[in-house]
């Protein structure tokens, strides 16, 4: 029964798991291509861009390094998550509150928690922001109306299956895309530049605190949580090898697929500032840059920009709730229907709009806080797809874990680099 209940944000599309069987070769897997661009949204959502925005404006091409790394580092963690789901059949969450005792469980669950939450801020402020420049409507306002839309989007997930919820979140990442690609085409983009950013390199802390910053909207906990339960609640739990097999192949071109646009978005994001916003006064905001777009590159960008950014806002802000009831399901064991959930978790964000905290500021720290958080999804994400007990012949190779540890190393590294740098100067 307890494992029925955390079960129990699988949609119908589980019980339709196994492909036609007269799909052949590439239409086979274009099929089964789809969770991985959901969980995608997370690495394209508002903080990305006032992270992105903030660090090509202040630093120009210094840190195009950190998107590179972070996103390789990203296409390892995603696949890594969706492989424990399909092989395990249980989601990252699922597993760690079986392996649990119930006060360390609910520890881990407040964190995660956090991490949501921290999320959630982001996305509904910089949907928020986008309607304020489209419309000029208050930032109070655009949460709402936000936090509205965004319970529509969960309903077609509820009621219509995960398909159905694919497909609006693809159309909204193909938005995404566009948007934030667009200015890159009219941008005076030093190439040369763009490509020395490639040599790993600092400028004080402010740089650090942005790298932190960037990392943690790339990598970004709730969507390693997430995916095992998107990879599994599409595809089920195969008994049969050659389908498993079949569907983890399929699962690395969705992976690859869907990060290399992201990548490619946030890449650009930084690229366009860098060229565009360099010295410019005041594209330390979303708002600011979007001004300084729109006189530099013309007002059809910056309307362009916009909604790209509210498609992000809207996405992204979904995709978080269905993470939020994903972790709380698997550790708490406790099933809150995404609708209320999206409710409830939509008040912290729009008390930060109403209260004045300068909203491209608190989606830049919401990142960093996101940053600390990923070694807790990571940890034991790397130990249990190294478990050979838990994955069988899928386990992971001593490669791929050396590989995987690494990466947890750096990540800590960053963050530890973050809060030396950033505190050493206000005790001094």
């Amino acid at each position: 029964m307890r494992r029925e209940a955390s079960r129990s944000m699988a949609t119908d599309a589980t019980a339709t798991a196994s492909p036609p069987k007269r799909a052949r070769g590439s239409t086979r897997i274009l099929f089964l291509l789809g969770p991985a661009f959901v969980a995608a949204i997370a690495y394209v959502d508002p903080g990305n861009v006032a992270a992105n925005l903030t660090a090509g404006a202040r630093f120009g091409y210094l840190l195009v390094w950190v998107l590179v790394a972070a996103n390789a580092m990203a296409v390892l963690v995603q696949y890594q998550s969706a492989k424990l789901g399909l092989v395990t059949g249980r989601s990252l969450p699922e597993l760690l509150g079986e392996r649990m005792r119930p006060a360390a469980r609910r520890a881990f669950w407040v964190q995660a928690e956090l991490v949501a939450a921290a999320t959630d801020i982001a996305e509904v402020i910089g949907g928020a922001i986008a309607l304020n420049l489209l419309f000029g409507l208050p930032l109070v306002v655009g949460g709402v109306i936000v936090g509205v839309v965004s319970i529509l989007l969960l309903t077609v997930q509820s009621r219509r299956g995960q398909r159905p919820f694919e497909t609006v979140i693809l159309a909204l990442l193909a938005i995404i895309a566009i948007g934030f690609l667009a200015g890159l085409v009219v941008s005076p983009v030093s190439w040369p530049d763009a490509v020395g950013g490639l040599l790993p390199r600092f400028d004080g802390s402010g740089s650090v605190l942005l790298a932190a910053s960037m990392l943690g909207a790339t990598v970004m906990p709730h969507a390693i949580y997430l995916h095992s339960a998107l990879a599994r609640d599409r595809h089920g739990h195969q008994s049969s090898p050659r389908l498993l097999g079949r569907l983890l192949t399929a699962t690395r071109w969705d992976v690859l697929g869907a990060l290399a646009i992201a990548g490619a978005v946030n890449i650009a994001m930084l690229l366009v500032a860098a060229a565009s916003l360099g010295g410019v006064k005041g594209t330390d905001t979303i708002e600011g840059a979007h001004a300084a777009l729109s006189s530099a590159l013309g007002p059809a960008i910056g309307v362009i920009f916009a909604i790209g950014l509210l498609a992000s806002g809207l996405a992204s802000t979904s995709v978080g709730s269905y993470a939020g009831a994903t972790i709380m399901a698997g550790l708490l064991r406790i099933r809150v229907p995404l609708l209320l959930r999206r409710v409830v978790t939509l008040v912290p964000a729009i008390v930060i709009l109403a209260v004045g905290v300068d909203p491209t500021w608190a989606l830049v720290l919401s990142q960093v806080f996101l940053s600390l958080g990923i070694p807790f999804a990571l940890v034991p994400l790397m130990r249990l797809t190294g478990n050979r007990m838990l994955m069988g012949t899928h386990a992971n190779r001593l490669g791929m874990r050396v590989l995987g540890w690494l990466v947890v190393a750096l990540i800590v590294a960053l963050n530890i680099a973050l809060i030396v740098l950033t505190v050493a100067p206000m005790g001094g």
